[in-house]
């Protein structure tokens, strides 16, 4: 900005604008904004608002240099305080015009008599506007730091040149506030642009350009925690960076072409001395007092102000300088809040520079302010704020009490994040001396699967609480089991069943629910289906707060699924589906309460549809829901819903998609511990390598089966005797392979028998059909006959259908060659019909779908389809991006994006990174080709 000038050289300064950035840093990262002023430009008025240092000016300047080679004249006036009358401001704005062309300010010259009555500046006003009317091009009339003009006079004067704008006059006014005119007719018909503070931060990508062009590279730390701490003020970004530059160059760290270090503590003096002089000297005494108190919360308003004051006639002057800070862009923005009054929070600088005064204080005053803070938050109900300034006070006991009285709700709620947030703000020493907030803090870890930590709180717990507790002892059983539910442990929740059993009177109703879900799980694992369904349809209402007990782990919602799982189990799949489906439906109507119960549901609900072969819906029901499955969902669901997609893209003709699913899901098995998801994961890929006559791979992978049920052997668990099930079905398959058919006829027959024990209905359906497969191939018809009829009457009271059909090969064609042979009965004949008609498409996609997808196009006709996910993360891929990179673009988990690689890799035929990315440029793929169909 020009230096403020004498009274005799104003008129020729006034008239200078801002020099267009010669390096680009003004103007970096502004491209948006640019883009948005460039397309208004026929607009007759825009308005630029926000506090200094903002980049308002910089911004039209850019502007006002893209302009010109557009036919537009441009007028700039910047007002200093001295334009703050009538006559100055008329001197410095003809001026400003007389620049472009005399004639535009000829009838307004004589203009000298100094007259501020109203008609004296209307008719100076209107003079301007015929000259600008006459002028034969477009003028854009910029009017900088009009904050600075405050004369009525002068408002009166830019009302008339707003109302009686020309169609070629545009004008565009700068300021820190919001100018005093009325643009109300303006706005009604959509002929303004008005860009406020919130329109000029930068965004975090801004942030990094603008920090790029200044100093360098700079880490993606950095730019986080820099971006945070200016929300995107542009001058304070520079201030941090030249300030930065400087103690990095002091310390002889800024070699050339070194990156900087991660960013030090906000202690630039710089940033506090510009707040002090740009805003601070603005207030008064009693206004910088309340603003300091003020600056103890994160956000305030003026009844909140008063109360921190301890003066309840307060109010309306804290009223008047929230009025203040938002007239005047004083760095205060407005948010909404749970009362009616209007609330701000104030920028992130000016918040440090105002607690940097607050820390001065005495601690009596300051833990007084925070006590007025807690008392004011806990009767408006507002939580969070309410906890922090509690423990700032020095009252943790009472921040903990509030917690423990609203844990549940929020739970209940789904508001966990609010909850662990609560938590966290709890001094470690108050919540160890609370039994309450122990468990609380333990059932927040096992929801964020730290289970680890959960059972570490569990065994203190356990340590700590008197024998003859039986209440906190029920408490502390239902959180273990329900980390053996998380953990697959069906032993360790045996081992807890009659504590479970055992329910003291005082149990809360999570307890109560938690425990029932528990026990159904526990039964279920056990082949005691009926027992399972008993404990719910038995257990009596549960409530919160006078509301139906529904949401969480512990809520109806949950026992349902798991009475859904019990019908699955047996292989009564059009019970289990029915439950799903309203369980679905019922938790997506509940909100974010019920997303366990809803991913519960989806990833049960899509083993019954590929059962009934509706392959592409179940798979269109889970793609894309993995990372959400394997974070909040049971094993058991998990395990489920990895073995269907597998199912379904084996199905589909997507060999490599299934492999990687099973190999997902074998590493969520080894990350967590969970031998029996191992055990189905291992088992199904040696099904698949030996569908491939892959007989060593399959062997491999019994060898490694036989290690896990080796180490279960003493286990008397039915998730023990899963595992050793499937190392049996597994040999059986391989037998079945090498010819071996005595063999496998032999351990079918015993298999086939512990299933039956169990009552694994849909296992014995599938072994039926598979020894039917067997015998036939050994010459013995009869029995397998009456083995595939056994099969199919099962099935068809089951609901059965890929059970049967994958089985093996070989079981289409005997069921075809039975039905042409046997009179069967016209249900059962039904049902076979159906089996026979049983087909899924080979195609992922649909075939017009191709022709829209470069990756699709450009491969050769040997290449496996990419489905959308993988063409977005090869793209990435290609652009050289690192994973965590990729999984932050996305909004995926680092092991997703490596599970896409993998899935990537075995598409492309190659082994890594780089190979891939030679692959795709051999192919004739570029980054921006590769898009996904449609």
């Amino acid at each position: 900005m020009p230096p403020s000038p004498s009274s005799s050289s104003a008129t020729h300064l006034q008239a200078e604008a801002p020099a267009a950035p010669r390096s680009g840093v003004g103007v970096v990262g502004r491209e948006r904004l640019l883009a948005r002023l460039l397309e208004a430009r026929r607009l007759p008025c825009i308005v630029v608002t926000g506090p200094a240092g903002a980049g308002k000016s910089t911004l039209v300047a850019a502007w006002r240099q893209a302009l010109v080679p557009l036919g537009f004249d441009i007028a700039w006036f910047t007002a200093v305080d001295e334009d703050n009358q009538p006559a100055r401001f008329f001197d410095g704005l003809i001026a400003a015009l007389a620049q472009i062309d005399p004639a535009l300010v000829r009838e307004a010259a004589p203009w000298r008599d100094g007259s501020v009555d109203a008609d004296a500046v209307e008719r100076v006003a209107i003079t301007l506007v015929r000259g600008i009317d006459a002028h034969p091009r477009e003028l854009l009339l910029v009017l900088d730091d009009l904050h600075r003009l405050t004369h009525p006079a002068i408002h009166d004067a830019l009302q008339w040149l707003v109302d009686y704008a020309p169609p070629n006059l545009h004008l565009a006014l700068v300021s820190r506030g919001a100018p005093h005119l009325s643009l109300d007719r303006l706005r009604s018909q959509s002929r303004t642009l008005e860009l406020d503070q919130h329109d000029l931060r930068f965004t975090r990508a801004e942030t990094q350009h603008c920090l790029e062009a200044q100093i360098g590279d700079v880490d993606a730390r950095t730019v986080k925690t820099l971006h945070e701490w200016s929300d995107g003020w542009v001058a304070g970004l520079r201030i941090f960076a030249l300030d930065w530059k400087k103690k990095q160059l002091e310390a002889g760290r800024a070699a050339a072409g070194e990156p900087f270090a991660h960013m030090p503590a906000r202690d630039a003096r710089a940033l506090i001395d510009y707040f002090e002089h740009e805003v601070l000297s603005l207030l008064a005494p009693e206004q910088l007092s309340t603003l300091v108190r003020a600056a103890s919360c994160s956000r305030f308003c003026a009844p909140l102000c008063a109360a921190l004051l301890g003066t309840a006639d307060a109010v309306g002057p804290a009223a008047a300088l929230l009025d203040r800070l938002a007239r005047d862009d004083l760095f205060a923005s407005p948010v909404e809040g749970r009362t009616a009054e209007a609330w701000a929070r104030l920028h992130p600088l000016l918040r440090d520079t105002l607690l940097v005064r607050f820390a001065a204080l005495d601690e009596t005053t300051r833990r007084a302010v925070h006590a007025r803070a807690f008392a004011w938050f806990r009767d408006k109900g507002m939580v969070e704020d309410a906890v922090r300034h509690a423990v700032q006070a020095g009252e943790p006991a009472q921040a903990a009490e509030l917690v423990e009285q609203c844990a549940q709700s929020l739970l209940v709620r789904g508001e966990r994040r609010e909850l662990i947030a609560l938590l966290q703000q709890l001094p470690p020493e108050q919540i160890a001396r609370s039994f309450r907030m122990r468990l609380w803090m333990a059932r927040t870890q096992l929801h964020q699967r730290d289970l680890v930590a959960c059972e570490k709180i569990l065994d203190g717990l356990e340590r700590d609480l008197p024998l003859g507790d039986t209440g906190a002892r029920f408490l502390a059983a239902t959180l273990r089991a329900a980390l053996a539910v998380r953990r697959d442990d069906t032993d360790a929740a045996l081992a807890l069943l009659p504590q479970l059993l055992e329910t003291p009177p005082d149990a809360d109703a999570i307890a109560i629910g938690g425990r029932n879900n528990v026990l159904s799980w526990l039964y279920n694992q056990q082949g005691e289906y009926e027992k399972a369904r008993k404990v719910q349809l038995d257990a009596p209402a549960l409530t919160i707060d006078g509301l139906p007990l529904v949401a969480t782990a512990a809520g109806s919602l949950h026992g349902r699924c798991l009475v859904g799982l019990s019908y699955a189990l047996e292989g009564r799949m059009t019970q289990a589906e029915r439950i799903y489906r309203a369980v679905a439906a019922e938790a997506r109507q509940g909100g974010k309460g019920c997303v366990d119960s809803y991913v519960l549901a989806i990833g049960l609900l899509g083993d019954v549809l590929y059962e009934v072969n509706d392959v592409r819906q179940a798979r269109e029901l889970l793609e894309g829901k993995a990372d959400m499955l394997e974070r909040i969902a049971i094993p058991d669901a998990v395990m489920r819903a990895f073995r269907l997609l597998a199912g379904a893209d084996w199905q589909m003709g997507n060999r490599t998609e299934a492999f990687a699913h099973l190999q997902r899901l074998e590493d969520y098995a080894v990350r967590h511990g969970l031998d029996r998801v191992l055990a189905h994961s291992l088992g199904d890929k040696a099904n698949l390598h030996l569908l491939l006559g892959e007989t060593t791979a399959a062997e491999t992978a019994l060898a490694r089966l036989d290690v896990l049920a080796q180490r279960h052997a003493a286990a008397t668990s039915n998730a023990a005797a899963e595992i050793g099930e499937q190392a049996q079905r597994t040999r059986i398959r391989i037998a079945a392979a090498l010819g071996d058919l005595e063999g496998a006829a032999a351990q079918l027959a015993r298999l086939i028998a512990q299933c039956e024990a169990r009552g694994r209905q849909r296992s014995v359906a599938h072994l039926l059909v598979k020894s039917a497969v067997v015998d036939a191939r050994r010459g013995r018809t009869e029995a397998a006959r009456q083995k595939l009829l056994d099969a199919l009457r099962r099935g068809h009271r089951l609901g059965l259908l890929r059970s049967l059909l994958d089985a093996d090969p070989a079981a289409r064609q005997l069921i075809g060659e039975l039905a042409q042979t046997e009179r069967l009965d016209p249900v059962l004949a039904f049902y076979v019909e159906r089996l026979q008609a049983a087909r899924t498409r080979l195609k992922t996609r649909p075939a017009e779908a191709e022709t829209k997808t470069g990756a699709r196009a450009a491969a050769p006709g040997e290449l496996e389809e990419f489905s959308e996910r993988e063409i977005e993360v090869l793209r990435l891929l290609a652009q050289a991006m690192p994973n965590k990179k990729i999984a932050r673009a996305l909004g995926l988990s680092p092991e997703t994006v490596k599970w896409y690689l993998s899935r990537i890799y075995g598409k492309l035929r190659v082994a890594g990174r780089d190979e891939a990315v030679a692959r795709v440029r051999d192919l004739g793929w570029d980054a921006e080709g590769l898009s996904p169909p449609g």
